[in-house]
């Protein structure tokens, strides 16, 4: 199976923006925007927002990609992914999504 891991530890290959992306399926689109505008409590994600390649690949982004805190920090410090940091076990930027979604670390730990 392909691995395509995100800064972050989300697992792009089963996400929903990307399949959407992907395959221009706007069914999809409609659904996940109206899952993530409630789950985040986001009302301004919508179906044409829905539009991502992957965070680490060439292409269109979420819109949230931009401003990606998580993101950016990794591109400011040359990294594909937080597991190439020494901080990742200590990090307040990626720790409070990992203790949300514990899963992350552990799709990043899988990379090494």
């Amino acid at each position: 199976m392909e691995k395509l891991i995100a800064c972050c530890g989300i697992d792009c290959v089963t996400c929903d923006a990307r399949i959407a992306t992907l395959s221009n399926d706007d069914v999809l689109r409609e659904a996940t925007a109206k899952k993530w505008a409630e789950q985040f409590s986001a009302p301004g994600i919508t179906a044409e927002t829905i539009n991502c390649t992957g965070c680490r690949q060439e292409g269109i982004k979420f819109s949230h990609c931009y401003e990606c805190e998580i993101r950016n920090c990794a591109d400011a410090k040359g990294y594909n992914t937080c597991v190439e940091c020494e901080e990742l076990e200590t990090c307040p930027i990626v720790g409070a999504i990992f203790q949300y979604m514990p899963e992350l670390k552990e799709n990043l730990k899988s990379l090494n």
